[in-house]
């Protein structure tokens, strides 16, 4: 897919945050390992190119169905369609677990009250979100206690 091939956006308008991903790239490797900036870059548009695949295929998914929102359920499908199946277990539990997350969490409170999170809360919540996703990809290792979590998100 070329950098206009987006809805007329730019490569810059469709990417993900690199200071993220940098560090998710280096959290899942062994600490001796090193990876060149450029290869950082190549893994991030990988990132980039897979969710423009899944957006699309979940995308046809649903028009097939003739719904106008893309549900969970047309994301599973196009895991599915496009050929990593073996994902789709995964993937259900991380999102039932993000449910129970947002559902039990004290910030679903002020979501439902329509205020807004500060720029700090939601880059605190982005990293605990981080690290219980490595976490469940680790079996468990590295997770952080919750109390360490609150403690972060209140720092």
């Amino acid at each position: 897919m070329e950098p206009m091939d987006i809805v007329g956006k730019s490569k810059e308008d469709v990417s993900l945050p690199k200071a993220t991903m940098f560090k998710i790239i280096k959290e899942m490797l062994p600490p001796d390992v090193r990876v060149a900036r450029d290869a950082q870059d190549l893994l991030v548009e990988c990132c980039v190119e897979f969710i423009n695949l899944i957006s699309s295929e979940s995308n046809e998914v649903c028009s097939r169905e003739e719904k106008r929102t893309i549900a969970p359920e047309h994301v599973l499908k196009a895991l599915e369609v496009l050929g990593f199946g073996e994902y789709i277990e995964e993937v259900y539990a991380a999102y039932e677990q993000h449910k129970l997350e947002t559902l039990d969490s004290p910030k679903a409170g002020k979501w439902a009250s329509g205020a807004e999170m500060t720029e700090e809360e939601a880059l605190a919540e982005q990293q605990r979100m981080f690290a219980e996703a490595r976490a469940r990809m680790n079996g468990g290792v590295n997770a952080q206690k919750p109390a360490e979590a609150e403690q972060n998100m209140d720092s």
